[in-house]
C-alpha cells in the first residue's frame, strides 16, 4: 500500500472513531483494506480506493461533510483566499474566440498593452480560437505559477495581423466587493458576493468612499453570497455592534459553546442600515445578516436565506487534498439555530430543497412561509420575534417579480444572443461612448439603446432561430434592454459594479431596501415592532 494511502485512511479513522471504547470498527476497515490489496482477483488502485471508502463514510453524514481532492481543494479555497496567479484578464467567449472584457488595473495584460476588445487566438503556440474549447481549459492555460511567462497571439480590431505578447503571470487579485455607489443623495449601496480573507479589508474601503460621497445610511446587499470565512462575517460584524455585544457561537457534541463578541470599537455603530439577502445568502452571510437583526441593529429584507449552518473543520493531508468535517452549528446572538433540516446520509433531498421551496410558493408570497411557534426567539434589545428553524428569515419579504420573464426572454438569455449582442456593440461604440459618457453615473442617465439598435439585437435572435414574439416582447422588452445597458456599462468602464449600478432600477429587493431606510418611521417600527405581518404566519406544530 502507498504511504499516502495509508496516511489518508490512518487519519480519517482517526476522526471518525475518536473516543470509541473499542477499536472493532478499525479492525474490521484495516483487514479489509489488506483483504483487499492481498487477495484481490485483480489489480487495484489503491489510492483511489481509499479515496472512495472516505467518500462513502462522509456521505452517511450530514450534507456538508466532504472529501475534496488536490485540484478540488485548490478551486475550493482559491477564491476565498484573494487571489490567484494569471495574466489579469476577464473574457468573454464570442463565436469560439476569447474576447477581452478587461484587464485587472496593474496586471500582468495591462503591463504589455493588451486592452479591452482584444481577441486571443493562440496561447504558447495552441490555438484557442474557432475550436470550441471550454472555458476551464483556456483558464488552465492562461494561469499558472507566478513568475512564469506565457506567449499569446492577439487579434485587434480589423487588423489581419496578429499582435505577439510575452506576459509575466502574477498574482492576480479577487474582489468581494462587486458594486459601491450612491443610490440617492445619503443612501450608500455595497454590494459583497463572498466572504473571503479581504472581504473585511475592502469593505472598510468602500464604506469610507461612500462616507466621502455623503453617505448617512446604507443598504448593504449579501443576496447571493454563499458565504466564506468565519472570520470575515465576525469582522464585519464588529464594526456595526456595541461593545460585548454577542456576534455569533459555536457548539457541538464534541466541540463546547465558543462565542464571538464585538470589541465596540467600530466606525459604523450607529449608521442605519438595511440588509438584503435571497434564497441563496449562506453560511457567513446568515451569521452577518442573523447578528444585526438579532441586535435589532438593521432591517432585513428579501427572502428565507439558505439555511447552512454547520461548522466545518479542514483536516488536510499531505498530498493537498482534504476532508472537511463537520464539528459544530451555528447559533445567532438569540439561540436559533441557522442550519435548516436534514436527514443523515441523504444528500439529495437536501440539494433539492431550494427547488422545493419554489414548487411550495416561498418565493413568491408570504402567506406560504410558516413559522413554528416552538422555535420563537425574541431580539436582544426590543424583544419582537424572530424564528428559527433554519436560515433567516427576513423582516420584510419582497417576493421574486416574474412579471417580466418570459420563454421568448430565457432563450434569449440561454443561448447567449444578450452577451454576444453586447460584446459587438461594445467592440463597435467603445471609444464614442467612453467619450460621451465619462462616468458610469452620466452613462445610466444618459445612454439608451435605439430602434436600430433593438432591430440588431431581435434579428440575432432569429438569426438563431429564435423567432420574435411581440406580446412576450413587451412582456420583457424592457428587462432585455436593461439588462444589454448593463453589460455594455459594465465593459465599457471596465467595472463589474457598473452592471449593478443599472440593473438596480428594476431590483425590487434593492429598491424595497431603500423605501425602508427613507421611511424612517417605518424604519424605526421595523426595528421595534417587527413585523406585525409574521403573526399570521405562526403555527402551534412542534
Amino acid at each position: 500500500m502507498k504511504k499516502s494511502a495509508l496516511a489518508i485512511l490512518m487519519l480519517v479513522v482517526a476522526v471518525a472513531l475518536a473516543g470509541a471504547r473499542d477499536d472493532a470498527s478499525l479492525k474490521k476497515l484495516f483487514n479489509t483494506h489488506y483483504a483487499i490489496e492481498n487477495f484481490y482477483v485483480d489489480t487495484v488502485d489503491m489510492d483511489k480506493l481509499v479515496e472512495s471508502a472516505i467518500v462513502g463514510m462522509l456521505e452517511k453524514l450530514d450534507p456538508h461533510s466532504a472529501y475534496t481532492d488536490v485540484k478540488e481543494t485548490k478551486d475550493l479555497t482559491e477564491p476565498l483566499q484573494g487571489e490567484f496567479s494569471g495574466i489579469g484578464v476577464q473574457f468573454n467567449m464570442k463565436q469560439d474566440t476569447l474576447y477581452i472584457i478587461q484587464t485587472i488595473p496593474g496586471g500582468p495584460s495591462e503591463r504589455v498593452g493588451i486592452i479591452a476588445g482584444d481577441r486571443i487566438v493562440t496561447v504558447n503556440d495552441s490555438t484557442i480560437a474557432g475550436v470550441k474549447m471550454k472555458n476551464s481549459d483556456i483558464m488552465k492555460r492562461l494561469r499558472g505559477p507566478k513568475g512564469t511567462k506565457v506567449t499569446v497571439q492577439v487579434k485587434r480590431g480589423k487588423n489581419p495581423e496578429l499582435i505577439t505578447f510575452r506576459i509575466t503571470r502574477d498574482k492576480i487579485p479577487l474582489y468581494s466587493v462587486d458594486a459601491e455607489y450612491m443610490l440617492d443623495s445619503k443612501t450608500g449601496y455595497l454590494r459583497i458576493s463572498r466572504f473571503g480573507a479581504k472581504t473585511y479589508d475592502e469593505m472598510m474601503e468602500s464604506l469610507a468612499k461612500l462616507k466621502k460621497q455623503g453617505m448617512q445610511q446604507l443598504v448593504l446587499d449579501l443576496s447571493d453570497n454563499g458565504g466564506g470565512y468565519l472570520n470575515a462575517a465576525i469582522d464585519m460584524c464588529n464594526e456595526f455592534l456595541g461593545r460585548n455585544e454577542l456576534i455569533v457561537y459555536t457548539q457541538g457534541t464534541n466541540s463546547p459553546r465558543n462565542e464571538a463578541r464585538a470589541f465596540g470599537n467600530g466606525k459604523y455603530m450607529d449608521l442605519p442600515m438595511v440588509v438584503v439577502v435571497n434564497q441563496y445568502s449562506a453560511s457567513a452571510a446568515e451569521i452577518f445578516s442573523g447578528a444585526m437583526q438579532d441586535w435589532d441593529r438593521a432591517v432585513v429584507v428579501g427572502r428565507r436565506t439558505f439555511g447552512k449552518g454547520l461548522v466545518q473543520r479542514p483536516f488536510n493531508f499531505a498530498d493537498g487534498s482534504m476532508i472537511r468535517l463537520t464539528v459544530a452549528r451555528y447559533y445567532t446572538p438569540s439561540g436559533r439555530c441557522i442550519q435548516k433540516p436534514y436527514t443523515k446520509g441523504n444528500k439529495k433531498a437536501y440539494e433539492l430543497d431550494l427547488l422545493d421551496r419554489a414548487k411550495e410558493g416561498e418565493y413568491y408570497s408570504l402567506d406560504s412561509i410558516h413559522f413554528n411557534d416552538s422555535l420563537r426567539c425574541t431580539t436582544l434589545k426590543n424583544h419582537r420575534p424572530v424564528y428559527g428553524g433554519g436560515g433567516i428569515m427576513p423582516d420584510i419579504f419582497v417576493p421574486v417579480d416574474t412579471s417580466e420573464y418570459s420563454t421568448y426572454y430565457r432563450d434569449l438569455v440561454a443561448k447567449g444572443i444578450v452577451n454576444q449582442f453586447t460584446i459587438d456593440y461594445v467592440d463597435q461604440h467603445r471609444a464614442e461612448l467612453k467619450a460621451k459618457y465619462p462616468t458610469v453615473k452620466d452613462f445610466d442617465k444618459g445612454f439608451t439603446l435605439t430602434e436600430d439598435d433593438v432591430k440588431r439585437f431581435i434579428a440575432a435572435g432569429e438569426k438563431d432561430s429564435i423567432k420574435f414574439d411581440e406580446e412576450k416582447w413587451n412582456t420583457s422588452g424592457n428587462l432585455l434592454k436593461t439588462m444589454i445597458k448593463g453589460m455594455i456599462a459594465r465593459d465599457v468602464f471596465a467595472d463589474p459594479g457598473a452592471y449593478s449600478v443599472v440593473i438596480n432600477h428594476l431590483n425590487p429587493d434593492v429598491k424595497t431596501a431603500l423605501d425602508i431606510i427613507n421611511d424612517r418611521k417605518r424604519y424605526n417600527s421595523l426595528l421595534l415592532h417587527g413585523n406585525p405581518d409574521h403573526e399570521r404566519l405562526v403555527s402551534k406544530k412542534k
